[in-house]
């Protein structure tokens, strides 16, 4: 009987190549699932500003705000941009945001027109719902929104 023996030659160093990019390889095809998973969430609400046609039988109007003017802060980068909102008792008086510098006004370039969209309906409607905005500014406007709706939240008589 005659086999024929086959010797099979294995260089270490390329079985250690070969584990290494087997499991990169892997890692990568993992990220690449987690990174495009359709995880579709619903979308959050707007936040709601609290109604303002409230009245008492009298005919006065019921307080809804704590009246002054308040400040919240986005954190961009290394800066800060605050969004200034006025209230009286009945109403929002204002909502202006502090000048950007030129390097926020550079790496957000949609911040200042969305800003400004938003705070005159919000201003006309005193309300945060059915606000309209450009949908190439979505993140922008929907962010600036939460802000303005937790700076309502937080200035409302209990």
């Amino acid at each position: 009987m005659s086999s024929k023996t086959k010797i099979v030659v294995l260089h270490l160093k390329e079985l250690i190549y070969t584990g290494i990019f087997v499991v990169l390889g892997i890692l990568f095809i993992i990220l690449l699932f987690i990174m495009f998973r359709s995880d579709k969430e619903t979308p959050e609400e707007t936040p709601k500003a609290p109604e303002t046609e409230t009245g008492t039988e009298d005919g006065t109007q019921t307080p809804i705000y704590q009246p002054g003017a308040y400040r919240s802060a986005i954190y961009l980068e290394d800066e800060t941009v605050e969004i200034n909102l006025t209230v009286d008792e009945t109403q929002i008086v204002s909502l202006t945001m502090t000048p950007v510098s030129d390097k926020i006004s550079t790496l957000y370039p949609l911040l200042e027109p969305s800003f400004s969209t938003i705070s005159e309906q919000i201003c006309e409607n005193q309300s945060l719902e059915n606000i309209t905005y450009a949908e190439e500014a979505t993140y922008t406007s929907e962010l600036l929104l939460e802000v303005i709706g937790d700076t309502l939240t937080k200035v409302q008589v209990p």
